[in-house]
């Protein structure tokens, strides 16, 4: 068996950025790796997740132009943690501004959980912008997978019965029938601690179940304040409103867009975030893509196994 591929060296940005996309939002981007490189497009999770410096390493630096941005309301983008006009819709418009911002023809694209939803959301839209696709974590913004997470009995819930007891906590029991919407008043109350003490219990919900083998660092970094409450707020705010799909099925019903585009699915085995079924039934609607399980993963892309299959998908769409 080969050795498992491991992620780039760090590398700073040789150019950084803000673009005003709307008379609300301003974004901030980074450049990392060759400028003359082959453009790829980097997607972080949540929504509202934004970045970490360790995103910048999945890419040959000598062979990629790498470009990250913080979406709507997340990390060093503004106004933080704004709701106002943030939908899925806006922020496939800021992906178009910032591509043409930068004179960039066409890119490879990078998401992972969140990020495979806006990716596909994305090239669905644009696929002649589009080289190809490498996916991670495979989330299709569906009421049954949020419903997994945040409301069925046996959903992760049965698997995270202690965690679950702690998120449900600050939820009087005649709300908890419908958790999301019970966390969005929470959420976005009048009263500042209230919406933090809810963002602090729903990252740390998230974040417990991110790794197959639960990591306290990564749930420290998820639930530092300014981080949950962008994390918890625009979360929250997209699964209340269905990630603002059309249907429910809106990404599979829409695939034959990118039929032609060539991808590469990575998917942990034991995801509890996102379950296996969501890549699978991605697969199906889209047969031509190829699908990498990894048997000892969970959801996170730093486990050692996503790293190895995110690195090896980058390389190979490397233009020699």
């Amino acid at each position: 068996m080969s050795e498992l591929r491991t992620l780039y060296p760090e590398i700073e940005p040789f150019d950084t950025g803000r673009l005003q996309v709307s008379p609300v939002h301003e974004l901030y981007y980074e450049q990392c790796g060759n400028p003359e490189g082959q453009p790829v497009i980097f997607l972080h999770g949540g929504p509202g997740a934004g970045l970490v410096p360790d995103y910048r390493r999945f890419f040959d630096p000598a062979a990629y132009r790498v470009i990250l941005f913080d979406q709507r309301g997340s990390g060093k983008s503004t106004p933080h943690a704004s709701l106002e006009d943030n939908t899925t819709w806006d922020l496939v418009a800021d992906i178009e501004q910032i591509r043409e911002h930068l004179g960039i023809e066409r890119w490879l694209v990078f998401g992972g959980s969140w990020g495979s939803t806006l990716a596909l959301a994305y090239s669905e839209t644009h696929p002649e912008r589009v080289i190809g696709l490498v996916l991670r974590g495979i989330f299709l913004g569906r009421e049954n997978e949020t419903r997994w997470f945040y409301e069925d009995s046996q959903g992760a819930s049965a698997i995270f019965p202690d965690g679950w007891e702690e998120f449900i906590r600050l939820v009087p029991e005649d709300e908890r029938r419908d958790m999301i919407r019970a966390y969005y008043r929470l959420l976005t109350d009048e009263n500042a601690s209230v919406r933090a003490e809810a963002a602090h219990a729903w990252s740390i919900w998230e974040s417990s179940a991110l790794k197959l083998i639960p990591d306290q660092r990564l749930i420290d970094e998820f639930s530092e304040p300014e981080t949950a409450i962008a994390l918890a707020r625009i979360e929250c705010h997209y699964f209340m409103n269905n990630c603002f799909f059309e249907t429910d099925n809106y990404l599979l019903e829409h695939v034959d867009r990118i039929r032609k585009v060539p991808g590469v699915i990575v998917q942990g085995r034991y995801d509890i975030i996102c379950p296996m079924t969501n890549a699978w039934d991605l697969h199906r609607a889209w047969p031509e893509a190829q699908l990498e399980i990894i048997p000892d993963a969970g959801h996170a892309s730093l486990e050692p196994g996503i790293i190895d299959a995110l690195v090896r998908a980058t390389d190979s769409f490397r233009q020699t």
